[in-house]
């Protein structure tokens, strides 16, 4: 199954829609929405987020171990090492990149999606376990902690590297790690606020826009 059908389909048009009634709409609205939700901010996609994020910062570590030993070689044999870690590393860190890239175009579809749900109506006593303020507060948290500590590796430790004492290959594995936990930080943070702002938006927001359905007779989607 591809990654965009098991993505639930946005609700259908306006001209054809034929919820036997407004209830029968917010349920299946609920439904869906509660599905979005758990694909885009669960726990579950935080460790997966991470675990990314972790398997781009182990084949850095080979990438960066091999211009340490490619820095400081003397022989064909330390050479041979230092091309195979760095083989090693590129192997971790292009599935990793790869896997970051399809989950951030995967969040802007579901992004759409809950838009476009959202959009239906208003049913707050439904919509209230859609907010997960908790899971909101550890995605921003986390990924706060993360980006700063990123940063910080990618400022102070060049900023204090002596000539002499630290090597440029020692150097460039700080930064890159540190890169590596700024941007994975970042992304959570994005995906904390973005989640904030559509509940803002669309489960709080002042004014309930009109329901986009039909709700006269006919055959329940």
């Amino acid at each position: 199954m591809s990654r965009r059908a098991q993505l639930p389909p946005p609700p259908p048009p306006v001209e054809i829609r034929a919820w036997p009634d407004r209830e029968a709409l917010l349920t299946d609205r609920a439904v869906v929405l509660g599905e979005l939700v758990k694909m885009h901010v669960s726990p579950g996609r935080l460790a997966m987020l991470w675990l990314w994020g972790a398997l781009c910062a182990v084949g850095w570590s080979l990438v960066g171990a091999a211009l340490i030993t490619l820095e400081e070689t003397y022989d064909v044999f330390s050479a041979l090492l230092g091309v195979i870690l760095a083989a090693m590393g590129v192997c971790c860190m292009v599935p990793a990149i790869v896997l970051v890239v399809i989950g951030l175009r995967r969040d802007r579809d579901i992004r759409r999606l809950l838009a476009a749900w959202g959009e239906l109506g208003r049913d707050p006593a439904r919509d209230a376990r859609l907010r997960m303020p908790g899971v909101s507060l550890l995605w921003l948290l986390t990924s706060f902690a993360l980006c700063a500590l990123g940063l910080y590796a990618c400022i102070a430790v060049p900023a204090t590297a002596e000539v002499g004492r630290e090597t440029y290959g020692l150097v460039a594995l700080v930064m890159g790690l540190g890169m590596t936990g700024w941007i994975v930080g970042l992304i959570g943070i994005t995906k904390a606020f973005a989640h904030r702002r559509w509940v803002l938006r669309t489960l709080i927001g002042a004014t309930a826009p009109e329901p986009l359905c039909s709700v006269g007779g006919g055959a329940r989607r």
